[in-house]
């Protein structure tokens, strides 16, 4: 692949970085609970080292293998649900699933440009990102299981 197509490709992907900071850090004001702001918030600074390890890649500054890759439980559940309703304000649950469904577009966003790469460095470091959206994708998942199913006395 030549420099430019690379150089493309990695701006394409810190665009789609600092649209999901931008998507976080707006869903952040239509939660009350201050747990999912939290979250939320969490999410956008993660969203923006994304994007500064991107940058650096790009600068040559990194090797592809610099993002450690990591088993991640895939409970599939943004792929079972629908997004609910972007409102002006939201209920945790309803926060954390619209967050699911845009980790899983992040992760079929780089798990797509890995797969039209041959084998090599670019190809490891798109496997990668896209292990990092698939963590980010585990963990709201989990907290939305908790908020949509909270535990009851009964067990």
């Amino acid at each position: 692949m030549d420099e430019k197509n690379l150089e493309a490709i990695i701006d394409l992907a810190i665009t789609k970085e600092e649209e999901s900071f931008n998507f976080y850090t707006e869903l952040q004001t239509k939660v009350n609970d201050q747990g999912a702001r939290d979250t939320l918030g969490f999410l956008a600074k993660e969203e923006i080292k994304h994007k500064e390890f991107l940058v650096r890649y790009r600068q040559g500054k990194l090797g592809a293998d610099t993002l450690r890759m990591s088993h991640v439980v895939d409970y599939s559940i943004a792929e079972h649900l629908e997004p609910p309703e972007l409102k002006p304000t939201l209920e945790a649950k309803d926060a954390y699933l619209l967050a699911a469904h845009r980790e899983l577009r992040a992760y079929n966003f780089y798990k797509a440009l890995a797969a039209i790469h041959p084998e090599g460095t670019i190809k490891q470091m798109l496997d990668r990102m896209a292990n990092e959206e698939l963590k980010h994708k585990e963990k709201v998942e989990y907290l939305y299981t908790n908020a949509a199913f909270p535990q009851t006395d009964g067990g």
